[in-house]
């Protein structure tokens, strides 16, 4: 696969990891069980398949611009994540 192309998919996972686990905090802070518990599981999964992949499919001179684009789309994620609204109900 096209390294740029790889880059980008780093990017998003980051972004939905992020948005995933800033959505979980809110739910916890809210009692939600259910989406506190599945918001967890997406989130680790999402975590734990990008960072293997950065490790595992990537030489050494990709590595480290993967994990911070990883890391620009985590922080991106955690920007939309606070601007989501959630309901009160």
């Amino acid at each position: 696969m096209n390294i740029i192309l790889l880059f980008v998919v780093y990017f998003f996972a980051g972004v939905l990891q992020d948005f995933l686990f800033t959505i979980n905090l809110r739910y916890v802070s809210k009692d939600k069980i259910f989406l506190s518990v599945f918001t967890s599981f997406l989130t680790v999964v999402v975590s734990m398949l990008a960072l293997y992949n950065i490790v595992t499919q990537l030489d050494p001179a990709n590595g480290i611009p993967a994990i911070i684009i990883y890391c620009l789309g985590v922080a991106t994620g955690t920007y939309l994540a606070m601007k989501f609204k959630i309901s009160s109900k």
